[in-house]
């Protein structure tokens, strides 16, 4: 099944979202997602494991999220920005897909730590004007601790953070949490998404 998929990613650039979202979901099944006995970077124990970067680093894959989360970006968009490391290749993809759109939009990463030379920034790409829209992406949320250090640390700076947009809720207090600090929360994907279409495909 998965050289279907990469086929069709390959040779349709042109896919429709609805499509394209099904093939994004195929490909987290085949690459992503496992079964088994995990620590969580929170410490938590859990019987699956997702591990977004075999998609957000695989062409076909990127291309799929950049097309899918800029068609889910505010009108008022003045920038994408994540913590590294797992947003990385995710603001890239958008970033890249947005000039091929003709809707170029900025892409910003969130260092965990400070820079230790020269200017000191947290925030690397360029320099917005204060008050700009700027919408957090992540691949996986579990508690929404992670993508909410990227919050702080933009509007720390002065820009303008109401949005965090995910590839996969885990569906474990993620929403919850956006919504008790007021930032609106979507995902493309929940994690029973996921699974139920990983039992079919294992089936």
């Amino acid at each position: 099944m998965i050289d279907k998929i990469y086929q069709i990613l390959y040779l349709d650039l042109s896919t429709d979202l609805t499509s394209l979202r099904q093939l994004l979901l195929d490909l987290f099944c085949e690459l992503a997602y496992k079964e088994g006995d995990f620590v969580l970077s929170s410490g938590q124990r859990s019987s699956y494991y997702i591990n977004g970067k075999q998609v957000t680093l695989h062409p076909q894959g990127a291309l799929a999220v950049g097309r899918l989360l800029l068609s889910l970006l505010p009108s008022d968009t003045n920038a994408v920005a994540g913590l590294t490391l797992g947003a990385d290749p995710i603001v890239s993809a958008v970033s890249v897909i947005s000039a091929l759109e003709n809707r170029p939009i900025p892409a910003l990463i969130v260092r965990k730590e400070s820079k230790g030379h020269g200017t000191m920034a947290y925030i690397e790409g360029p320099t917005l004007p204060e008050g700009a829209q700027v919408v957090v992406l992540e691949d996986v949320v579990t508690t929404g601790q992670s993508a909410m250090k990227a919050v702080e640390r933009l509007r720390n700076a002065g820009y303008k953070v109401e949005e965090v947009i995910a590839l996969v809720d885990r569906q474990q207090g993620g929403v919850e949490f956006y919504q008790a600090a007021g930032l609106k929360f979507q995902a493309v994907f929940s994690i029973a998404d996921i699974q139920e279409r990983w039992r079919q495909i294992s089936a």
